[in-house]
């Protein structure tokens, strides 16, 4: 398999096609994708999805791409490595822009395709790409500002977007269970939040019957489950980071690199480092 890099931290192409030449390929970096007009599918992962226009995806890296084009289709492409988000001017706070898109990451192979909420979702996003590429060319001493601030945009509404597919969802049998899992997956990194007491208490259900709600709602215990939940932000720390296993098992809250790995090593079956070499995202736990 064909990996695709990019020679700038960041780059934007507008290409228009009657047929796609290209052979499926992976990235070693993260690609949103606009469809301005026409049709086809979507190929991710020997996955298939239609495209239409007004359509946008998140490619993240390592993932196998390509596209069947059935219908003669405009595309928007914007290419950047995480790297880009490391500005000398400390606009943007990466740690916290990196902790978003690894949740991002971690939770888009449950749902990929098109997965934006609402058409003001979407208009939002298509007027920031538009802008994106507008700022791109005119190139001047406030364009990488402003393509930073809009690409960290369209990633939030990305992450609001999946966030709230795996809500409602859960909220289908219980009401109260999606707001459980968004608090969960939204405290990953505050060990306090997500204990038994803490989140009996937030959410008014006893601690004696906190563990067997959560385990009938889940189909999982309330430790497998964000233990599981780690281990997904794990994944994309390890390839698409330069962090150490020990800060990374430090962020997270374990009690140190070798918990970490003997977590690991039980739930995927290898280790972090033959993980990190076979250069694959999970998506069967």
């Amino acid at each position: 398999m064909r990996t695709e890099s990019i020679n700038k931290l960041l780059e934007i192409h507008i290409e228009e096609m009657d047929n796609w030449t290209k052979r499926p390929y992976k990235n070693n970096f993260f690609e949103i994708v606009y469809v301005e007009k026409g049709t086809g599918r979507q190929c991710i992962n020997e996955h298939e999805f239609e495209y239409k226009e007004g359509n946008i995806f998140f490619l993240p890296p390592l993932d196998c791409h390509s596209f069947k084009i059935h219908t003669p289709t405009k595309f928007y492409f914007i290419r950047f490595t995480d790297h880009y988000f490391i500005q000398k001017d400390n606009l943007t706070n990466y740690n916290a822009w990196f902790d978003k898109i690894a949740y991002v990451i971690a939770n888009y192979n449950k749902i990929p395709g098109d997965i934006i909420a609402t058409e003001n979702e979407r208009q939002f996003i298509i007027n920031n790409i538009k802008c994106i590429y507008q700022e791109y060319l005119r190139a001047d001493n406030y364009s990488d500002s402003i393509i930073t601030g809009a690409i960290a945009s369209i990633l939030n509404i990305l992450a609001r977007s999946i966030e709230n597919r795996y809500v409602n969802k859960a909220n289908e049998t219980d009401s109260r269970f999606g707001e459980i899992l968004r608090y969960i997956n939204t405290n990953l990194l505050d060990q306090d939040s997500i204990k038994l007491t803490a989140l009996s208490e937030k959410f008014g259900i006893s601690k004696s019957y906190f563990s067997e709600y959560f385990k009938k709602q889940a189909g999982v215990s309330l430790v497998d489950y964000i233990l599981k939940s780690k281990l997904r932000i794990v994944e994309t720390k390890v390839l698409h980071t330069d962090l150490s296993l020990k800060e990374i098992a430090w962020q997270l809250n374990f009690t140190d690199s070798s918990h970490l790995s003997k977590a690991f090593k039980k739930t995927y079956g290898m280790t972090v480092k033959e993980f990190k070499h076979s250069g694959r995202v999970a998506c069967d736990i």
